[in-house]
């Protein structure tokens, strides 16, 4: 399995002036991306939350978690955000991907945009 890495900028909402590109591991097995607070207080971005998150050994941890506007190629969208804390490295989660139109091919490990479905429209 591979390790798939990509840049995106990071802002307050859509309309903000100041942004952070941020490196980021994408883990499609993520709900939430997380940036590193340093960040997150550089760009003004406040957590309004706390949140207990399970990791991979069964530990739980508490995080606070914001939102903000990401953008990949040109295109955006909003998702939640997990306030990282010392040593937490950048991800990329499932809920941002969704948000952005994206989804990651698990065999070339790369950022394709996904095909989007409405259900229920009569023509």
């Amino acid at each position: 399995m591979g390790i798939t890495t990509a840049i995106l900028k990071v802002r307050e909402h859509r309309k903000s002036e100041k942004f952070a590109e941020v490196e980021f591991l994408v883990d499609s097995g993520a709900v939430y991306s997380l940036v590193p607070g340093k960040i997150l207080d550089e760009l003004e971005i406040e957590p309004y939350r706390e949140v207990s998150f399970s990791l991979a050994d069964g530990t739980s941890i508490k995080r606070r978690v914001c939102s903000g506007y990401f953008e990949f190629e040109g295109e955006g969208g909003p998702a939640p955000i997990v306030y990282g804390e010392e040593g937490d490295s950048p991800l990329l989660g499932a809920t941002t991907l969704e948000s952005l139109g994206l989804v990651l091919n698990p065999f070339s490990r790369t950022l394709h945009p996904m095909r989007m479905l409405m259900a229920g429209l009569k023509q």
